[in-house]
């Protein structure tokens, strides 16, 4: 054989061995391609996803890639880090009471601008260096969500706390007009107020579960910054793989007060007919691939109580 030919022969050897891992990645992904084609995901981007560049990136690489695979992804986003750095920039101070941001009608100016202007803008111009893809809104636009003054009980008394919104209704004409025209909504999470015709600064796990259920979404997926839900915190690491609902509702008093809205955000959604919600590991690269279309996956999944036994 000449010197030639087997250096041919010992390159095509060598693509083979490099192509063959591929392939079976995307073999693997198949089941997953097929049973989610055509299906809406609500993915709530959040945690260091949201502050890091690479992750940033990754995030927008993964939510493109589920549109071209068929599905329809709708990012739903808050912007806690951005939020507390303009305030303190402006020298507003960030209170928080029950776990939520007292919003003065100066910090919802603050809030309604950095979410809106900077953190829905920074998102847009990732997805779309894919292609013309993505299309930014907040819930005012053609009143997809509508909200109320959101008064929490604190030792017994209602507490003001400024404008935060309890969510009232949900119209999703116009996110699936865009969904129709094969775009990729990126939703704010702000609502308009029917009484007071107010501003209201709206939690966005709150808002990316009531979305999900109001769309009839497939899944609900919830980025934060630890790897799950744990199974006896601190005195242990190990992330729960899978709970069903009613399992869920009986560990919601005992958990930290960071993961409380993002749980019952997913129980809301999967009581609304979501098949299936998740919250995962926004601090790996791709965790949305790796959760959603592997074997293993790598946060916890709320299912219904009559598919506590079945395959995600």
């Amino acid at each position: 054989m000449s010197d030639e030919k087997a250096g041919r022969t010992g390159t095509t050897t060598a693509r083979k061995h490099t192509a063959l891992p591929k392939a079976q990645i995307l073999i693997e992904a198949l089941p997953w391609l097929t049973r989610h084609n055509g299906k809406v995901v609500v993915v709530k981007f959040g945690g260091n996803a949201m502050i890091d560049e690479d992750l940033k990136a990754a995030f927008a690489q993964d939510v493109v890639f589920l549109r071209q695979a068929g599905l329809k992804p709708v990012v739903v986003h808050g912007g806690g880090p951005q939020i507390n750095a303009q305030l303190d920039k402006q020298g507003l101070v960030s209170e928080f009471k029950a776990g939520l941001r007292v919003t003065t009608p100066e910090a919802m100016d603050v809030v309604r601008m950095v979410l809106a202007g900077q953190v829905q803008r920074e998102l847009v111009g990732l997805l779309n260096q894919h292609g013309p893809l993505a299309v930014g809104m907040t819930g005012e636009d053609a009143h997809t969500i509508t909200a109320t003054r959101h008064t929490p009980e604190i030792e017994g008394e209602l507490v003001d706390i400024g404008r935060v919104g309890e969510i009232t209704a949900i119209d999703t004409g116009a996110i699936e007009a865009l969904l129709a025209d094969g775009r990729i909504p990126v939703i704010s999470s702000i609502a308009r107020s029917a009484d007071d015709h107010h501003v209201y600064n709206v939690n966005a796990d709150t808002a990316a579960a009531a979305l999900a259920a109001a769309l009839g979404a497939e899944t609900l997926m919830v980025l934060t910054d630890v790897e799950g839900l744990y199974a006896d915190w601190p005195n242990s690491d190990e992330v729960i793989s899978r709970l069903t609902v009613s399992q869920l509702e009986k560990l919601l008093p005992d958990l930290s007060s960071g993961m409380v809205p993002k749980m019952e955000g997913c129980l809301h959604a999967v009581r609304g007919g979501v098949s299936t919600a998740r919250v995962i590991d926004g601090r790996v690269p791709h965790s949305i691939l790796l959760e959603i279309f592997t074997d293993e996956g790598i946060g916890t999944m709320v299912v219904p109580d009559a598919q506590g036994g079945e395959p995600a």
